[in-house]
């Protein structure tokens, strides 16, 4: 991977590695570790996606659906987005250890496979979390996984401080090598060791380990607060060297655009596949019943899943699109800060809630009396997809001149585009949700014509932007007095003709 075109206050991770630097570090046994975070970030992606499965694949009765549906997926889409958040954090902390190891050997490696291992462990655990949310056993697991991820990361650390040469040179040349190691360390395991504590209030109150795993969340900003309050009170302590500052989650420091659009790009495609699973697995006619219902015609078996594949295409276009206006962002984004990798994050979590969008949609035709409520589930969850995505990019023009390039900011020729852009969704389905507030009898009309209308939208939305642009440097021609014709504005609010 090339380096990135501006410069952060980042360890170079990756490098310009000549041929023979590399020859070298073939020749020593080692490498430098860029495949196999490419790998683990890949693997990562799946891990937190895959959460959402056991709860598009719980079994509910009607009777259920009538007494109790809003708190039990309530329930157990909190459940999804905690654990999505935590993998999320897991990804993190792997990010930040691996700029501070800038090289493998096998050992490394194979340590690495085991701590990717135990991370795939979670998605079983999260099940017993789902299917049992009032026994401890699968909260207890769920937090012994994340202890034993944070052992395997401290081996790794202790490893390569073993090894200098496996260091990030920054790191390596660093006096207080020793200091270093121990202020990782601390970092390291201060997610496992709240984990711990829920582990063991999770065989005594359960309740509380749940607060303590959504605290593992929110750790960074605590430290943050933590310390701002501290230097208020005793004031500002001295700073350490560079290398041990670096590895922080100061809200300072954010992880490089790179690795954000890769495991944004991940979690966007396992969706988009995920999709595409229960069409195989629940819409394959058997060949007995085609024979005996339908003749032997298989066109009329297929006719009777019409609205699956409809909820399914629907589906799959809200996914290809919100990736679209995600990669539209990315391209304008000059670097990522702190609050826009968190609203990310929040984004791709209701991003890998669309399965369960699309479970409630092509459910339409099997419970009709229930389809007010799924689309309304449905709206929510592609709402705030969207809307996080629209406050990332509010974020970033709180910081446009360090975070966008110049089109994209304002009075640029790409703002105009990219708000429209951004907004459409969030305000789509929040007008789709209103309507069914009172159109409640055309619910699913309203949904699906929602579902196709959006796209040729966004085929059209340059020209529609252009055409509102031009409108309003109309209506502001008109409304201007003609003495102030020839006033030139300072900060003008409307773009450039494109």
């Amino acid at each position: 991977m090339s380096e990135p075109r501006t410069p952060e206050p980042a360890l170079n991770v990756q490098g310009d590695s000549s041929t023979g630097t590399r020859d070298e570090d073939a020749a020593d046994g080692t490498q430098h570790s860029q495949r196999m975070l490419s790998f683990s970030d890949a693997l990562l992606s799946i891990i937190a996606t895959v959460m959402i499965l056991p709860v598009t694949h719980t079994e509910i009765s009607p009777e259920q659906f009538d007494k109790s549906i809003q708190k039990l997926l309530a329930t157990r889409i909190a459940v999804y987005l905690m654990t999505f958040l935590i993998v999320t954090v897991a990804w993190a902390a792997h990010t930040r250890l691996f700029q501070v190891v800038g090289k493998i050997d096998d050992t490394l490696a194979l340590l690495n496979l085991a701590c990717m291992m135990t991370i795939t462990f979670l998605p079983y655990t999260f099940s017993l979390m789902v299917a049992f949310p009032e026994v401890p056993l699968g909260i207890f697991l769920f937090c012994v996984c994340v202890i034993a991820i944070g052992a395997v990361q401290a081996l790794i650390v202790v490893y390569a401080f073993s090894f200098p040469h496996l260091l990030n040179p920054q790191v390596g040349r660093a006096a207080p090598r020793g200091l270093c190691r121990q202020h990782i360390l601390r970092i390291v395991l201060r997610g496992p060791a709240l984990c711990f504590l829920a582990a063991g209030f999770s065989l005594l109150f359960y309740p509380v380990s749940y607060l303590l795993m959504a605290t593992v969340i929110f750790l960074p900003y605590v430290n943050k607060a933590a310390s701002w309050c501290r230097d208020r009170l005793l004031g500002p302590r001295e700073s350490p060297g560079h290398s041990v500052e670096f590895f922080t989650f100061d809200l300072q420091e954010p992880l490089s655009k790179e690795r954000v659009e890769a495991f944004s790009d991940g979690v966007y495609a396992i969706v988009a596949t995920l999709l595409i699973l229960d069409i195989c697995e629940d819409n394959v006619p058997d060949s007995k019943d085609v024979e005996e219902r339908f003749h032997g015609s298989l066109v009329a078996a297929l006719s009777v899943y019409g609205p699956q594949f409809l909820a399914y295409f629907g589906s799959f276009a809200t996914v290809g699109l919100l990736w679209f206006a995600h990669h539209s962002l990315f391209l304008h984004v000059r670097k990522a800060t702190q609050s826009m990798g968190l609203l990310n994050t929040l984004s791709l979590a209701f991003v890998g809630g669309l399965p369960l969008a699309y479970q409630q949609t092509s459910a339409f035709a099997q419970q009709p009396r229930d389809e007010l409520e799924s689309v309304r589930v449905s709206c929510a969850i592609i709402f705030f997809a969207s809307i996080f995505q629209f406050a990332m990019w509010t974020a970033a023009l709180l910081h446009e001149a360090e975070t966008l390039q110049p089109p994209a900011r304002f009075g640029g020729r790409e703002h105009a585009f990219m708000f429209a852009k951004l907004a459409l969704y969030p305000c789509a389905s929040l007008l789709a949700f209103a309507c069914t507030c009172f159109l409640s009898r055309f619910s699913t009309a309203i949904f699906h014509v929602m579902q196709i209308a959006v796209p040729f939208a966004f085929l059209l939305l340059r020209l529609l932007v252009r055409l509102a642009l031009a409108l309003l440097r109309a209506l502001q021609g008109l409304a201007r007095p003609a003495q102030g014709v020839e006033e030139t504005p300072q900060a003008p609010l409307l773009p450039a003709p494109c």
